[in-house]
C-alpha cells in the first residue's frame, strides 16, 4: 500500500494513489497540484549514509583522503531539513556545485537494539524516495560531511509516498534515476550498496536505539551533477515513486 500526508483546505490528510490523482482519506479526489505534500511519515531521527555506492566512491575518488571500507560513514540530519514532493529547495548566492543525491529511504517500523541482520528486515516498515542534496563548496576535510553541506533547511527532500515493506519484495532489487528538467543524469541500482539494509541496521543497532519512524537514508550512486536555479530535478525509485522538487534562488526567501 502507498499512502502520502498532505495539507489541503487548512487540514492535514492521508492519501493514496487514484488514476485522477490522489484520493484523501475522506473520499475527496485532487490533482497533485491542489495539495501540499509533506513527508509521507512522521519522521524521528534521520541518518544518513555517506559513500555507500562503489561507482559514487570511485566518482569522488580524487576528493577522498580517508579509507571507508571499516564503517559506515554515517551522519544525521534535523527536521527542519525534510521537505515534501513538489517543495523547492534554495540554491544560496555564490555556490559553485550544489547536487542531488537519488536515495533509497528507509524507515524502521518498531524498535531494534542490537539487532543481528538475520532478524533486521523485521524492523523495517517500509521505503520513501529521497532527494538529499549536498554543497560541495562547504566541504571540510574533504568528503566528510559537515552541517552546512548535508543539513540544510529545505535540503532533503522526501516522498510522494510511504509504501509499506510488504510491497516492496527485495528493496535491494530496485533501479533508481534523476533526471534534470528531463534528461537522466544518474543512474543506478540498489545492488550496489556497500552495505546493505540489514548490515546497516546491524551496525547503527549496535550502538544507538532505532525507533519507529526513524529513517536510514542509504546513499547515492554516480551521476551527480550541479544543479542551478530554475531546475526542476526528478528522483525516481522502480515501485516507490517518483519525487519532484525545484531548485529556487536567495530572492523567494528575503535573502
Amino acid at each position: 500500500m502507498k499512502t502520502a500526508r498532505v495539507a489541503h483546505a487548512g487540514a492535514l490528510h492521508t492519501a493514496v494513489p487514484c488514476e485522477r490523482g490522489l484520493q484523501l482519506a475522506d473520499g475527496r479526489v485532487l490533482a497533485e497540484q491542489d495539495v501540499v505534500w509533506l513527508p509521507p511519515f512522521e519522521a524521528g531521527t534521520v541518518i544518513a549514509l555517506g559513500l555507500n555506492y562503489a561507482d559514487h566512491v570511485k566518482e569522488l575518488a580524487r576528493e577522498l583522503t580517508v579509507t571507508t571500507k571499516d564503517e559506515p560513514l554515517v551522519f544525521f540530519k534535523t527536521p527542519g531539513a525534510l521537505i515534501g514532493h513538489r517543495g523547492v529547495t534554495r540554491r544560496p548566492e555564490g555556490v559553485q556545485f550544489m547536487h542531488y543525491e537519488c536515495e533509497l529511504a528507509v524507515v524502521i517500523g518498531r524498535t531494534a537494539c542490537r539487532v543481528p541482520r538475520s532478524n533486521a528486515m523485521q524492523h523495517v516498515a517500509g521505503y520513501t524516495v529521497c532527494n538529499d542534496y549536498a554543497i560541495r563548496d562547504y566541504l571540510e576535510n574533504w568528503y566528510r560531511p559537515n552541517l552546512r553541506v548535508k543539513n540544510r533547511d529545505g535540503g532533503t527532500v522526501l516522498g510522494p509516498w510511504f509504501v509499506d515493506a510488504a510491497d516492496v519484495p527485495d528493496p535491494h532489487a530496485l533501479a533508481l534515476r534523476t533526471l534534470v528538467n528531463g534528461q537522466v543524469t544518474q543512474q543506478g541500482h540498489t545492488s550496489n550498496m556497500v552495505n546493505d539494509i540489514p548490515a546497516l541496521i546491524e551496525y547503527l543497532s549496535s550502538f544507538m536505539t532505532l525507533r519507529a519512524g526513524d529513517v536510514i537514508l542509504t546513499g547515492t550512486p554516480d551521476g551527480v551533477v550541479n544543479v542551478n536555479v530554475g531546475d526542476e530535478v526528478v528522483t525516481e525509485i522502480d515501485g516507490i515513486g517518483r519525487l519532484v522538487n525545484t531548485i529556487v534562488g536567495d530572492d523567494l526567501f528575503g535573502r
